[in-house]
């Protein structure tokens, strides 16, 4: 989905949340090809990692696109957004045509939840927060990643701009 932005880009300077399996986010084992610092995010199995540098990685569990919005590919965080406003794209409004304009961040019925990142290639894709944890594990989105708020917080803490993500079936 497309995303519009009317916040101004914010760098998150607080330290970075430790696992916590309140929220499902577990150091599991890794032996993947990417590199330390990239996030890999499995479709199939809805959810994401944080690649660590030793042979680790942050598990997240996540809602993905449903499966006619599904989409796969390299990419990189192009944006980083605290509680950002959301404009929903053409294809959102003609599926709801009552929906307004513009949500303002903080709202409690903003989708974008309280962080987001935009992904390359248009803006078209985010990983955000979502205000709906119950879709988390689903597949519910238009395209974009959804993670549970606290967990969006902790990996937004982690990530840079410019960092890799790679979007596997």
């Amino acid at each position: 989905m497309r995303i519009g932005w009317t916040t101004v880009l914010a760098l998150s300077l607080a330290a970075p949340l430790a696992p916590s399996p309140a929220s499902g986010r577990e150091v599991v084992s890794y032996n993947g090809t990417e590199g330390p610092g990239s996030i890999v995010i499995r479709t199939k199995d809805r959810r994401l990692y944080l690649i660590l540098e030793d042979g680790t990685a942050i598990r997240y569990r996540v809602a993905v696109g449903k499966s006619a919005k599904q989409w796969q590919g390299t990419v990189r965080i192009e944006g980083k957004y605290v509680e950002p406003a959301w404009s929903p794209p053409d294809e959102i409004k003609r599926d709801n045509p009552n929906i307004p304009d513009v949500i303002a961040g903080g709202s409690p019925r903003n989708p974008m939840g309280a962080r987001a990142m935009t992904l390359s290639g248009g803006g078209q894709y985010a990983i955000h927060g979502t205000n709906r944890p119950d879709s988390i594990g689903t597949f519910a989105s238009y395209g974009c990643i959804r993670m549970l708020n606290d967990d969006i917080i902790d990996l937004f803490g982690r990530v840079p701009v410019g960092t890799p993500v790679i979007v596997a079936r």
